[in-house]
């Protein structure tokens, strides 16, 4: 239904005149009537009927006002609700127990003000596809992947390098270490049946396998504490997780979470957003996250290197804080 008709036909019932109610929407008489005409010729009945005195609502019109009305009010609500900064900031973090929820959490208690819907999306091919149709506004992701340049349009900003833990139970031959080199964990049995072929992490991994002769093991389903219940009991397994990655187990699994040292592998955490997009609450959370960016981990660290998608898989070596 034309709601400019059904405007002109609330403004002609008020004012109970298509001449005034011309004036008042600023456009012509004829223009009035030709709206009311084909308001009319949709609904199948008379609104008005013509006077001398002016144009009165029929039995019809007066049945038709109040849902006018609504019509109208509802088009009000529906525009104020994607007016600017009136619709929820959309944000995918990959899984509510990893480390970008905690940076969105961090950041609505810093911006209660600021409505946000957070969302779950697969992979990184995934958020973009969303982040382009304009499905969210933005995205914690790992883009280092080979031979997957970002979309024209489509920016990403480093905001957390999360070191990653090894993960083992009371009985491995690592368990009483303090600290641990990803070089020491050649020969070892690391399990990840959370690995899916082709995501960004699959990637991260396969560098990380390949630059400290690493096996990774992700076969298997990965079952809700499956992989702790594993560990726990198996004293040749282990597995990698991330620092902030919040794991809940029995306390009698007595597991233990061990810093990798010299280096230090590090997963890189970007932001990603649509350079077009004019949320204002985007922009308040990139500058909430650029403010409160945690420091490298001290010592040296070790992310992929991705800028040469075709060249060999190597790392790239920090030492200290950026």
């Amino acid at each position: 239904m034309d709601l400019k008709a059904v405007r002109t036909f609330v403004t002609v019932a008020g004012s109970g005149q298509f001449q005034e109610a011309a004036a008042v929407l600023a456009v012509t008489q004829q223009a009035v009537s030709k709206r009311i005409a084909a308001l009319e010729k949709e609904l199948g009945v008379r609104l008005f009927t013509r006077t001398a005195r002016g144009a009165v609502l029929t039995v019809d019109g007066r049945a038709f006002l109040p849902h006018a009305h609504e019509l109208l009010l509802a088009e009000e609500r529906a525009t104020a609700a994607v007016g600017p900064g009136r619709r929820a900031l959309r944000v995918d973090v990959i899984g509510p127990r990893l480390a970008p929820a905690a940076l969105l959490r961090d950041f609505h208690e810093a911006h209660p003000e600021v409505a946000l819907d957070v969302v779950t999306l697969f992979d990184v091919d995934s958020a973009l596809t969303a982040l382009r149709s304009g499905t969210v506004d933005a995205s914690f992701r790992a883009v280092a992947v080979p031979g997957r340049p970002l979309p024209r349009g489509v920016e990403a900003a480093r905001v957390l390098d999360e070191p990653i833990q090894l993960l083992t139970g009371p009985g491995h031959a690592l368990a009483g270490r303090r600290s641990v080199s990803p070089g020491e964990l050649a020969g070892h049995r690391i399990w990840m049946p959370g690995i899916v072929d082709g995501t960004e992490w699959a990637a991260y991994y396969a560098s990380l396998a390949a630059e400290f002769g690493l096996t990774i093991d992700s076969s298997g389903a990965n079952f809700t504490g499956a992989v702790q219940d594993a560990v726990a009991a198996d004293s040749t397994l282990a597995t990698l997780v991330s620092e902030q990655t919040r794991l809940v187990w029995p306390a009698g699994h007595d597991l233990r979470r061990i810093p990798l040292l010299d280096p230090t592998p590090v997963y890189p955490h970007s932001l990603l957003w649509v350079t077009a997009n004019p949320h204002p609450a985007l922009t308040a959370l990139r500058t909430h996250l650029a403010d409160r960016r945690p420091a490298r981990p001290e010592g040296r660290t070790w992310t992929p290197d991705r800028t040469e998608p075709s060249a060999p898989v190597r790392g790239v070596f920090r030492t200290g804080s950026p």
